[in-house]
């Protein structure tokens, strides 16, 4: 029953959207509205629990939006992100400018969380695009994938960090596995994958980032506006390493604060007034001015990620995940793959790839402690099946569809198949690699 539930609310979402042509806002929330009453949950719960599910997801990600739509006016404002995609184009040439967008976002990824990380790339995917003609999607793709690899099979990222402390997995064995399953997936989603792309047409909300072209003498130095770019990646690395290799203390109390993403965030927007606005000249009532005319540009692609996390927090209440896993408890499976499988299931029901992880982690847990599984190979699978099939119930294939501005068809054909291709691609990978590791 729950299936058929689910089944039935992301069929009355595409029809509200694609068909009724309703604003997806206000279609997720009567999506989230459907499944409550159909799961019969008591009305001030559900009402509870979509107002929980807005502010939990706002609550962690409306600040990070907020400095990050400032930031990358910032840098296509004062055209920083064009003399970044100018020097980016002059390395790597046309041809291969997909390498330059993964290994670029591969390098951010590895210490941000996945939002933050996109939002502070997506000014140099516009300007990269702009500078070389090349199809926006097609980049943008290039861009996410990696974010999205490293977000789901690399610790010290909290999903993948999570599972292996669950499994008692060896963080270090962990990541080296990851890197090699990581690979061949990126390759496969962020280079082999975009050139099916470039027939589709990106319509990004007009006024986000700025489109001017900038002579050589107005824009400021690669030097200063790469630094400027890469300050809050910079503050969340030593955050994590500090993490990693630093006692508790308040040495490291100072630098996870510091690298928190939010204070990051806010450290890399002042940084920013000042090195490409204050010191170069222009006055602080313009900077202002043109960061509230992005802002407003935002409003909607926030309000529509905050509707999302209402619809994901309703399915989580109801208790769809508890009924799907309770049907493969007692599963004879092999357990990287039931992993993988559970992981997938979850993902598509409720969209947190982080929620799939650790639910699939606790189910096959006493399996994995009497198969002899490598329990590095276990964190793997469950981290790719946790990216598998993102669709509507996920606040991330919304990211995707607004800031690009694209269709919902044309999200499910570039942002789902992409995550696709990585879940699989991952499987693989594991499997690979399990027959030589034991």
């Amino acid at each position: 029953m729950s299936l058929l539930i689910l089944i039935a609310s992301i069929l009355l979402l595409l029809l509200l959207i694609s068909g009724v042509k309703l604003n997806a806002f206000i279609a997720l929330i009567i999506a989230a509205f459907f499944v409550g009453i159909a799961k019969q949950m008591p009305f001030p719960d559900l009402i509870n629990s979509i107002q929980s599910g807005i502010g939990s997801t706002l609550g962690s990600l409306i600040l990070i939006i907020a400095f990050g739509v400032i930031l990358g006016n910032l840098l296509s404002d004062s055209g920083a992100a064009q003399r970044i995609s100018s020097v980016m184009i002059d390395s790597f040439g046309i041809r291969h400018i997909k390498w330059a967008m993964v290994i670029t976002g591969f390098s951010v990824g590895i210490s941000m969380f996945y939002n933050a990380g996109f939002i502070i790339l997506i000014p140099m995917v516009f300007a990269v695009a702009k500078s070389t003609k090349q199809p926006i999607i097609y980049l943008g793709i290039a861009m996410a994938s990696a974010l999205s690899i490293t977000h789901g099979f690399l610790p010290p990222h909290p999903g993948p960090t999570a599972i292996a402390v669950i499994f008692k997995a060896n963080i270090g064995k962990t990541l080296l596995y990851g890197l090699l399953v990581a690979l061949p997936a990126l390759f496969a989603a962020g280079i082999v994958f975009p050139e099916f792309l470039k027939k589709i047409q990106a319509f990004p909300p007009k006024g986000l980032f700025e489109s001017k072209t900038f002579t050589e003498a107005e824009m400021p130095s690669f030097q200063i506006s790469i630094l400027t770019a890469l300050v809050p990646v910079f503050l969340m690395a030593t955050a994590t390493f500090s993490e990693l290799i630093l006692s508790e203390g308040s040495i490291r109390s100072i630098l996870l604060f510091i690298g928190n993403p939010t204070t990051s965030m806010l450290i890399a927007v002042l940084f920013a007034v000042f090195s490409l606005g204050i010191f170069r000249g222009r006055k602080m009532q313009d900077i202002m001015d043109k960061s509230g005319s992005a802002m407003s540009s935002a409003t909607m692609i926030i309000l529509i990620i905050a509707a999302g996390g209402a619809f994901k927090q309703v399915l989580i209440d109801s208790g769809m995940g508890n009924d799907l896993s309770a049907f493969f408890e007692k599963s004879s499976l092999s357990p990287l793959f039931l992993g993988w499988l559970i992981a997938t299931i979850i993902r598509i029901a409720l969209g947190s790839a982080t929620v799939a992880g650790l639910t699939a982690a606790g189910i096959v847990q006493p399996l994995v402690l009497t198969s002899g599984v490598s329990p590095e190979l276990m964190v793997l699978s469950i981290g790719a099946g946790s990216l598998m099939c993102s669709h509507v119930n996920d606040t991330g294939f919304w990211m995707f569809k607004e800031y690009f501005g694209i269709s919902i068809s044309d999200t499910f054909k570039t942002w789902t198949v992409m995550e696709t291709i990585i879940g699989v691609m991952g499987l693989i990978g594991v499997l690979v690699l399990n027959l030589w590791i034991k």
